[in-house]
């Protein structure tokens, strides 16, 4: 006979440990089952030897008075998660150039670097601001997006007002079309800074970004938000949310994959296998899955509404990534660069660069980690002879390290340790289908009311995650997790709301 819960939540990254720890907190009974050895999915963390190398994720937004995260742990009662602001957010190399464009955290700073570097574009960056601040007005008063029944509809309204009603005129166009607008459209080198930065946030560059969302994520390193760096690894903020989890009363298992979901006795019953390939049975009156929605139709024994599967195979696929992860000594690296930058570089792609910070727990006195990513398509990693892959591989590690040696100045032989993963390998890791790293994309098509609502059709299964509003990065998962739980709640009648 199938263990019973109240909640079972399929996937231990970031948007599944902050819906358990929210609906166990909320006095509900719940497991949370999670493939791998470890939580954190893409923003876990591993080893080899003396370095520890962040997988995917290497800063946080979030932390800020009123972020997401600085919120569910005064929910929780735990202290945020130790963390420095970075300053610059990031410095984007341009090809050819020898100088960066760099992200300041002071906004009177920054503007006058993008004075500087993009003469004639303020009025772009003016209605960039106002777009963000109504923006980021509206999510502050936690809208559910897109609405499916009246209760998403009555907090959809409540969290509107005049600027956001407005700026609701730009829902359909794209940082393009905001270009144009403002009679930049003509300045390719922004269109290039654009294209950098939009890709690293919302897997498209300006012309494929929508608007809403470019307008957000362009404003994310100054403050009163910015961008922050872990200490220790991007596995502290895990280890927090399992340490809410547990002080709940709430489960976390791991090494226990998901292989079928149907729906039983008016709830869920979900099969797998668990350590040591042992199956198991779990008995659910809801569920909230937080794995990729592409996955759902092989996991449903009983195949979702037409409509709604042909929905999940009409989205594009999501990027792959290539990561080297190396380690070097710190007096290889420049002066003054900060701790992320971008270089706009040919082959294998444009790097996104992260360097460790001297004493923050991921490599020892003196030295650094370096982890350098490039999005790739992902199914053409699948399917290779062995030879033919290594091959690919090489060339690719090859291409990186030429980049960063243009950026960082690394020769191969600077090198303590490198090793480079694939597709392949963040299939391994995140069990996510061909390696895929991020979610749906935030083209317009794809965003906000447009969007994959948390709300299914299917009763009692709930969705979470990069896939779903207001998208990725850890802040933007942990309010996709936030507001499923509160629609979770209210379909039992009861009010999820954040404490502190």
């Amino acid at each position: 006979m199938a263990e019973r819960c109240d909640v079972a939540v399929l996937g231990g990254g970031i948007a599944g440990l902050t819906a358990a720890a929210l609906l166990a907190a909320d006095g509900l009974e719940v497991v949370l089952l999670e493939a791998h050895s470890q939580s954190g999915g893409c923003a876990g963390t591993f080893r080899r030897g003396p370095y520890t190398f962040d997988v995917g994720a290497t800063q946080v937004a979030g932390f800020e008075p009123g972020g997401i995260h600085r919120r569910l742990m005064q929910h929780f009662g735990l202290p945020l998660p130790a963390a420095t602001p970075l300053d610059p957010g990031c410095s984007v190399w341009l090809a050819g150039e020898t100088a960066p464009i760099q992200l300041w955290r002071d906004p009177q700073r920054w503007r006058e670097e993008r004075r500087r570097q993009f003469p004639g574009s303020e009025r772009f960056w003016s209605l960039c601001a106002q777009l963000h601040r109504s923006s980021w007005a509206f999510a502050s008063r936690d809208p559910v997006l897109p609405p499916r029944n009246p209760w998403d509809w009555r907090q959809l309204l409540a969290a509107l007002d005049p600027g956001v009603i407005a700026s609701g005129l730009f829902t359909a166009a794209t940082v393009a079309d905001l270009l144009t607008l403002c009679g930049c459209g003509g300045d390719g080198r922004l269109r290039r800074f654009l294209d950098l930065q939009l890709r690293l946030y919302s897997q498209e560059p300006a012309a494929g970004t929508a608007a809403l969302y470019g307008a957000t994520v362009l404003a994310m390193a100054q403050e009163p938000l910015g961008l922050w760096h872990l200490q220790g690894s991007m596995q502290a903020l895990c280890t927090a949310l399992e340490r809410a989890l547990a002080a709940a009363g709430g489960q976390l298992r791991l090494r226990h994959r998901v292989q079928r979901l149907r729906r039983q006795g008016g709830g869920w019953l979900v099969q797998g296998s668990g350590p040591a390939q042992r199956p198991f049975a779990l008995q659910a009156d809801q569920l909230v899955c937080s794995l990729p929605p592409q996955l759902l139709p092989e996991l449903l024994e009983d195949p979702p509404p037409p409509g709604y599967s042909q929905r999940l195979g009409s989205f594009p696929d999501p990027s792959g990534a290539l990561v080297l992860y190396g380690a070097v000594e710190r007096d290889r690296l420049p002066p003054g660069l900060g701790l992320h930058a971008q270089l706009e570089w040919q082959s294998p792609g444009s790097l996104f660069v992260s360097l460790s910070a001297e004493g923050d727990g991921r490599a020892p006195a003196g030295q650094a980690t370096v982890i350098a990513s490039v999005f790739t398509p992902a199914r053409p990693w699948f399917g290779l002879e062995e030879a033919t892959y290594q091959r690919r591989k090489q060339q690719a590690l090859e291409g990186m390290q030429a980049g960063l040696q243009q950026l960082l100045g690394l020769a191969p032989a600077d090198y303590h340790h490198v090793e480079l993963a694939t597709p392949r390998g963040f299939a391994g890791w995140t069990g996510r289908p061909f390696g895929f790293v991020g979610g749906l994309g935030q083209h317009p098509s794809r965003f906000g009311p447009f969007g994959l609502a948390s709300r299914t059709p299917l009763p009692g299964l709930w969705l979470c995650g990069d896939a779903i509003h207001p998208g990725e990065g850890t802040a933007g998962v942990s309010l996709s997790a936030f507001n499923a739980c509160r629609q979770l709640r209210a379909a039992q009648g009861a009010e999820l709301r954040l404490r502190g």
